[in-house]
C-alpha cells in the first residue's frame, strides 16, 4: 500500500492510498507508520482515511497498536474523512469510542491546537 504523508502545524498527516487494509498489508503498514513517527519525531498523527473502503480485524488491530505506541510516547492519533464502510466497521466494534474522528483532515489537525 502506498502511504503519503505531510506535516501540517506540527502534526503528521498520513494518507493510506490503498482501498483496503487487511492481513497482507498490515505488517508493512504498521512498520511504515512507526518509521515515519520515529523519523519525524512527531507524536501527533492524523490519518486521512478517504481512500480506505475495507478494513479487516488485523487492520483494526494495526490502528490500535499504533495508538498504543503513540500513547506510550505521550502522543495522539486522530482519524479524519472516514468512508462509510470503515465508519460502519469502527462502530460495529465500538472503535468510534476509542478514536477521535473528524469530518475533515483540517478539523483533526486544528483540534490539536485547541488542546494546547
Amino acid at each position: 500500500m502506498e502511504i503519503e504523508h505531510l506535516i501540517k502545524n506540527n502534526v503528521l498527516v498520513i494518507t493510506p492510498k490503498g482501498e483496503s487494509l487487511d492481513a497482507k498489508e498490515v505488517s508493512n503498514f504498521k512498520e511504515t507508520i512507526l518509521d515515519l513517527n520515529a523519523d519525524t519525531g512527531i507524536n501527533k498523527i492524523v490519518f486521512d482515511m478517504h481512500c480506505l473502503q475495507f478494513i479487516d480485524s488485523s487492520g483494526v488491530g494495526s490502528f490500535l497498536s499504533i495508538l498504543r505506541t503513540l500513547n506510550h510516547l505521550e502522543g495522539e492519533l486522530k482519524l479524519a474523512e472516514i468512508t462509510k464502510p470503515i465508519r460502519t466497521m469502527f462502530e460495529l466494534v465500538s472503535l468510534h469510542k476509542i478514536f477521535e474522528t473528524f469530518n475533515t483532515t483540517d478539523e483533526a489537525v486544528n483540534s490539536f491546537a485547541e488542546k494546547q
